[in-house]
């Protein structure tokens, strides 16, 4: 891309990639609500309706670093309509689904759609002019907690007042909705410098294995036991397959990952912060929903319905939205690096806030604002880091496997949060509930998690404007991601 977009054609371009994101993001609650009515609806058990959940997980972790990897190999505007295929499938065959297995398989094809979300991240670096870039970047890449923060509010009221199908035809219509949208609005950026390279298919295969096997561990050792032979044998295959992996993408001429590259600091450092971001910001979503839902008997629950659950929770996802520009705005002042160190410090504070507000459904739709507020600031300056470091020709990989680590830190939030409310529980008409000082543990370990990810982030280097082709910055800050045709961040100076 030589000259920048005109701004109307990069409004559109900015909102499509946006909306795009939200909605592969919707994918993974869009099930939520009908968690307790699955085996019902599809005659069979409780383990096997939870598979409906978990393959959307563990589908969307593979695909999205191989689609990153395409998309910088063949067009990002190419995958991201190739990604609209299996989720509008999946959304058919689920709609259609009267059973378990083909509800596995649907789900399966919708979490392929996750990788429309670096992907967009990565063609904003080519399409968007300078002046619009940060703040592109931080709401497309917010979007995957906008998204998940809409979704539950919404796929409660539809669950709530239609059939569940609807669930999966109105996914289906999003998914031909983004495919026109990005047919028309959209520009097809070839990326001259990938042509000749391979597709490393053995790395995909090893990559795959790995993160299947280690998430099937991470999310199933609740119910299969930490010390069961299952849960070890996969984490110890997850082990050794990640490590052979690593091995052939350092040899392999075209690796689907760089490992080169990402071992550099600022990408190291800013990759392992995200782990602990995507950490923080799901032990929220799994404990503040469940204090709302809780009957108010116990006397910490707040016994509100999952509709009326989700309406509380809806502003915090809204927040995102709203503060993603400001991010925008605050990362082309100060840079990417503060931006993140202020987003998990808010983080905490929204965790630290929970605790005393959380006896009341207005407090933790405050906490949660806050909190959704920091993962706003952070989810937006995470990929400016990344890109910041990378060469254009590996922009899309490059974030599909930053959204790779969140996702790793969504599943660790979720096992571990699991373990602390399993442990910490009180028996209440025969049956065994988290209890209140449970809750409190997981918000506090929300709350320190956020602070070890704010350690991280202050440890990533700075990059020299002069080393890395930029521009003199606006505010002093570290640097800010570079306009189509730069080589990488915009900002000058080196903090103190």
């Amino acid at each position: 891309m030589d000259a920048p977009q005109p701004s109307a054609r990069a409004g559109g371009v900015i909102a499509t990639l946006a909306f795009a994101g939200t909605a592969a993001a919707l994918m993974q609650t869009l099930v939520t609500p009908l968690i307790a009515e699955l085996p019902r609806l599809l005659h069979t058990s409780a383990s096997n309706a939870a598979w409906v959940i978990t393959v959307t997980l563990l589908v969307g972790a593979v695909c999205v670093p191989v689609s990153g990897r395409l998309g910088d190999m063949f067009g990002k505007r190419r995958i991201i309509l190739a990604c609209c295929v299996p989720l509008l499938v999946g959304s058919v065959v689920c709609a259609l689904s009267s059973s378990v297995v083909p509800m596995i398989v649907g789900r399966g094809l919708q979490g392929m759609g996750m990788g429309m979300v670096p992907l967009g991240i990565a063609l904003l670096r080519d399409t968007v002019p300078a002046e619009r870039l940060s703040s592109s970047i931080a709401l497309v890449s917010a979007s995957m907690g906008i998204g998940g923060g809409l979704g539950l509010p919404i796929a409660a009221a539809v669950a709530q007042y239609a059939s569940w199908r609807v669930l999966f035809w109105g996914s289906a219509v999003l998914a031909v909705a983004i495919a026109a949208l990005v047919h028309f609005l959209i520009p097809d950026v070839p990326n001259a410098a990938a042509k000749g390279q391979r597709f490393d298919g053995l790395g995909s295969v090893g990559l795959a294995i790995g993160l299947v096997s280690l998430l099937l561990a991470v999310s199933k050792g609740g119910d299969w036991g930490w010390g069961s032979g299952t849960t070890l044998g996969l984490l110890a295959a997850a082990v050794v397959v990640l490590l052979a992996w690593g091995l052939w993408e350092l040899r392999t001429r075209d690796p689907l990952i760089d490992l080169r590259t990402t071992a550099r600091p600022r990408v190291l450092l800013t990759n392992i912060a995200s782990v602990f971001v995507g950490f923080g910001m799901y032990a929220s979503m799994l404990v503040m929903p469940q204090l709302l839902q809780l009957p108010s008997a116990t006397g910490y629950g707040l016994g509100q319905s999952l509709l009326a659950s989700g309406l509380w929770m809806a502003p915090g996802g809204l927040m995102m939205m709203f503060v993603s520009p400001l991010g925008g705005k605050l990362t082309d002042a100060k840079g990417p690096k503060f931006t993140l160190i202020s987003g998990v410090l808010v983080i905490a504070v929204g965790y630290g806030l929970s605790l005393p507000l959380m006896g009341s459904a207005w407090g933790l739709m405050l906490s949660a604002i806050v909190a959704n507020s920091g993962v706003g600031l952070a989810y937006g300056a995470m990929p400016a880091l990344i890109m910041s470091a990378v060469p254009l020709s590996e922009t899309a990989a490059a974030n599909g496997f930053n959204s790779l680590m969140r996702s790793l830190g969504t599943s660790f939030g979720s096992a571990v949060i699991g373990v602390v409310l399993s442990q910490m529980t009180v028996t209440m008409g025969g049956f065994k509930i988290a209890s209140e000082s449970g809750f409190r543990t997981a918000l506090l370990v929300g709350c320190g998690v956020s602070l070890v990810a704010a350690l991280i982030a202050a440890a990533i280097p700075a990059v020299r404007a002069a080393a890395a082709g930029g521009k003199p910055g606006h505010g002093g800050g570290d640097d800010v991601v570079s306009a189509p045709g730069e080589v990488a961040a915009s900002g000058a100076a080196l903090e103190a």
